[in-house]
């Protein structure tokens, strides 16, 4: 059998349920793999005790049971944005150094109850702002992809870049991100691998450390179309812990994986026709496109027109929450503290703290939520960027309602760039990686990002399929249809 670390959820699976290998030689195999990647700074902390008493567990619950969860012995790892019982916590940020949960977040307790063994934390930015992964407190996690023999480290991308970069060189199985913009689609697109973010609502999102409440959504990331499917099934769920969340019964996923999308409309919208975009991302989106024309679907141009606003309605609207939500962190309760000096009363310990323990894009984004939410600047800004995003949504509605089953967009506007290649002053060019994958958000509709192709350096492409609100089982078929087309099989040469 090869390698068991580089394994997808499904062959492992299939594995573990002929007696071909067990769980804990699976886990075994990633925990070395961990080891030795130590140049990629994925994994943060490390949970090989846990690890391989899950492992032990699944192995028993698997001896002769039929009817063992899909996820059942299969190692993954777990952003560090999930609070996971007795574990370190940090979402990437310094201010939460020390914090250890005296709870389990629903989705990391969904995956244990399936019986998925946690090899650790992932590598992220910081509370997940940032679409390079280089804003985390950890320091910057590198993609094991290289652009032809060059030894430029690039990107994983982010916020998932850790989740990334772990599946991509085969450090787990799969592994959760979470997906404000497109912090699983566009990484995912960097590294070759599958990134879905489902309907907003259909994980639960208590336990996860919140940047902007109203975008924020876990998903798997994955080898496959396939073990995406297998891995959201185990983490969905309703959950009355969280008011937002969907109580719908969550779907048989991969059985909906019949790749046969004959008579389906996919939507091509004419507005992701961007200035400026490279001719290798529009010829990859053409070939996307005769890909599933061939499969037997229809392919209809639409029309998205609120679609130029999204990024700044995003870049109001994100900031704005995240600058409510972080405002629990003041060095009271948990995590960092600054040393004060005497004389110092509570306002000078939150500004230490706070100054501390918050990074320079964190503290940028919270100055420009809190901006946007000041009493002369509410309605100018944050209101007319919620009308926006309420017209963006009516775009999609319509389109779907004029019978479009799914949308086919590219994912990201390049290829992974270098490390600190984007980081000079101008943090706008940075926010323009996530183009594409906003929309989704502000909307709050499903959408997965499936390697396609490779650009004339050897770096993995990526398409984006847009879905229906809480039709992932459709959208992961017509992704399944895609994968199959495509054919991408491209891995990165080892070099860590």
């Amino acid at each position: 059998m090869t390698e068991l670390n580089k394994l997808g959820l499904a062959e492992a699976r299939d594995a573990l349920r002929k007696g071909e290998t067990t769980s804990k030689e699976l886990t075994e195999a990633c925990l070395k793999a961990i080891e030795g990647a130590g140049a990629l700074n994925a994994f943060v902390h490390q949970t090989p005790e846990i690890a391989m008493e899950r492992a032990a567990a699944a192995d028993e619950r698997l001896k002769g049971n039929d009817d063992a969860p899909a996820m059942c012995g299969l190692p993954i790892g777990m952003k560090d944005l999930f609070c996971t019982k007795g574990v370190p916590s940090q979402a990437g940020s310094r201010i939460l150094e020390g914090f250890k949960p005296e709870y389990e977040s629903t989705v990391s307790q969904n995956l244990a109850d399936a019986g998925a063994v946690m090899l650790g934390k992932l590598n992220m930015d910081e509370f997940a702002m940032g679409s390079s992964n280089e804003t985390s407190t950890y320091g910057n996690a590198v993609s094991p992809w290289r652009r032809g023999n060059e030894e430029t480290p690039l990107t994983p991308g982010g916020s998932s870049g850790g989740s990334a970069a772990a599946v991509a060189a085969d450090l787990c199985l799969a592994a959760t991100g979470t997906d404000t913009g497109g912090s699983i689609r566009q990484p995912a697109a960097f590294t070759g691998t599958v990134g879905i973010k489902p309907t907003y609502g259909r994980c639960s999102r208590w336990g996860v450390v919140a940047f902007a409440s109203s975008l924020d959504q876990a998903g798997p990331m994955t080898k496959s179309v396939r073990d995406a499917a297998i891995m959201l099934e185990a983490m969905a769920s309703y959950d009355p812990k969280d008011s937002t969340s969907m109580d719908l019964p969550v779907p048989n996923f991969e059985a909906a994986l019949t790749g046969d999308i004959r008579g389906k409309k996919i939507g091509i919208p004419k507005e992701y026709h961007m200035d400026g975009m490279p001719a290798e991302i529009e010829k990859l989106w053409a070939d996307g496109t005769a890909m599933l024309k061939d499969a037997g679907a229809e392919i209809v141009e639409i029309s998205l027109p609120h679609t130029k606003y999204a990024l700044p309605a995003y870049y109001v609207i994100a900031p704005a929450e995240a600058s409510s939500n972080l405002a629990r962190y003041d060095g009271v309760r948990y995590g960092h503290r600054a040393k004060l000096d005497a004389g110092d009363g509570i306002t000078e310990m939150y500004e230490k703290t706070r100054a501390e323990g918050f990074g320079s894009e964190v503290q940028r984004r919270v100055m420009v939520g809190t901006y946007v939410l000041s009493a002369g600047f509410y309605d100018a800004y944050y209101n007319r960027a919620r009308r926006v995003r309420a017209l963006i949504k009516k775009d999609f509605d319509d389109v779907f309602a004029a019978g479009i089953d799914s949308i086919l967009t590219p994912a990201t506007p390049s290829a992974a760039f270098g490390l600190g290649e984007m980081t000079d002053a101008d943090p706008i060019k940075m926010y323009l990686n996530d183009v594409f994958t906003v929309t989704v958000n502000l909307a709050g509709l499903p959408g997965i990002a499936v390697p396609t192709g490779t650009d004339s350096q050897g770096l993995p492409l990526g398409l984006q399929l847009i879905g229906r609100p809480w039709e992932e089982a459709d959208l992961l078929s017509s992704a399944y249809a895609l994968e199959q087309a495509a054919g991408f099989v491209a891995k990165p040469n080892k070099w860590w």
